[in-house]
């Protein structure tokens, strides 16, 4: 029976590995607006597991390119990034590089929307 109270159950699988990484190439005004994002630009967002990593990752992107971080968290792994669509395509995929063949994580598809 439900008292109104949601719950959120997350679980996670012991292993290194970036789980999601997609690049939003031209969001709406209204997307940057509701994520606390004040210029215009494409997203990056990414999930990572262990989650601290999120903060390595984090460090790579804006050594990799010209992107700025919207969001971390190293409690869950997500990592948002923003700028120009080349720029936040170059960090994706740096983190992607340097994670796999640096720390043997399992890379991700690079997806696009």
């Amino acid at each position: 029976m439900s008292n109104g109270k949601t719950r959120i159950i997350q679980e996670y699988v012991p292993g290194k590995q970036i789980t999601l990484a997609h690049l939003i190439a031209n969001p709406k005004k209204e997307l940057n607006k509701k994520l606390g994002l004040n210029e215009e630009g494409a997203i990056g967002v990414l999930t990572i597991t262990p989650s601290e990593v999120a903060i390595i990752a984090g460090d790579i992107a804006i050594k990799a390119a010209d992107v700025k971080i919207g969001f971390i968290d190293r409690f869950t792994g997500s990592l948002m990034i923003w700028g120009k669509i080349a720029d936040v395509e170059t960090a994706l995929r740096e983190i992607n590089l340097t994670l796999e063949n640096k720390l043997g994580f399992t890379p991700a598809k690079l997806t696009r929307t």
